[in-house]
């Protein structure tokens, strides 16, 4: 991801969106590059199996731009949130037109293995539903450098959640599934406890910036 540009900041994108609603062609296409990022984050996470990276970021990129061309900013949304619902929607219907065997796809179905031979479901891909993408990828971009912050804003099990969930220090990345076997504790529960810790350190970080 680190070859897509940044995303718009919450000033530029609203300039930009006026300025696509009212036929500006480059500000439309300016709204879809500044998300590429999104898309890839996205398409990663479904990057199992025989499929190829550039085909699903393709894919993704079909479901951006309609999530681009039907975003209403009148409603208490980010683009890239509501974007996000698109581009999984186009591909989880592309995921639905490969699978032969089955007339429905179900969260539970496996969709492949990862690199250690573990079966992976739909259910381990789709973490991410009613949360600020926009706000996740900025702070993933950025954890690597919040070691101090960590250490300082969060408890011993935020801090081992964040550095699990994100390869912190060369870690291997864990899905919440797999830290909330290790814990003990639900899927949803592990994923109150990473917004919550997150949302610490963007406070956090915040707070260093504006001095």
């Amino acid at each position: 991801m680190q070859s897509f540009p940044k995303p718009l900041s919450a000033k530029e994108e609203k300039e930009c969106i006026v300025k696509c609603r009212s036929g500006d062609r480059e500000a439309r296409d300016c709204l879809i590059e500044r998300n590429l990022r999104l898309v890839a984050f996205i398409a990663k996470k479904y990057n199992v199996g025989d499929k190829d990276m550039d085909d699903l970021i393709s894919i993704g990129t079909i479901g951006l731009i309609k999530g681009i061309d039907s975003f209403d900013e009148t409603k208490n949304i980010r683009l890239a949130t509501y974007a996000a619902r698109c581009i999984e929607n186009e591909l989880l219907m592309m995921m639905r037109s490969d699978k032969k065997a089955a007339r429905d796809v179900y969260l539970y179905d496996s969709i492949g293995s990862d690199r250690e031979g573990n079966e992976i479901n739909l259910i381990d891909i789709i973490e991410y539903e009613d949360e600020d993408v926009a706000e996740r990828i900025t702070m993933q971009d950025n954890i690597a450098k919040l070691d101090n912050i960590i250490n300082k804003t969060l408890n011993e099990r935020e801090k081992d959640i964040i550095i699990m969930r994100y390869g912190i220090g060369g870690r291997e990345e864990k899905t919440q599934r797999e830290i909330a076997a290790k814990y003990g504790i639900s899927r949803s529960y592990v994923s109150r406890i990473e917004k919550n810790a997150l949302n610490k350190l963007r406070k956090s970080y915040e707070s260093i910036i504006e001095k």
